[in-house]
């Protein structure tokens, strides 16, 4: 009797590790996209999760878009006065 390779368990650990990082990139592309078509839900990831605005913020700033930040602030403070 042969020995049993491991090549079967690594080819189904290889599609699920794959299908993993397809969905995180799918997932994260679309938080990507809600935060850069709405105000309001910036607002609330500002609220819940200010780090990842940050991140959102800071990507766009290295991309050389400038003035979202300043934008949000402006329109968030004469929301609240």
């Amino acid at each position: 009797m042969p020995p049993k390779t491991m090549e079967p368990f690594a080819r189904k650990l290889f599609k699920r590790v794959l299908v993993l990082e397809v969905v995180g990139v799918i997932g994260a592309y679309m938080l990507f996209h809600k935060m850069n078509t709405s105000r309001d839900f910036r607002n609330t990831m500002n609220r819940r999760f200010p780090s990842v605005l940050e991140v959102y913020y800071k990507s766009n700033e290295w991309a050389g878009i400038h003035g979202i930040r300043e934008s949000d602030q402006e329109a968030w403070s004469s929301k609240k006065a």
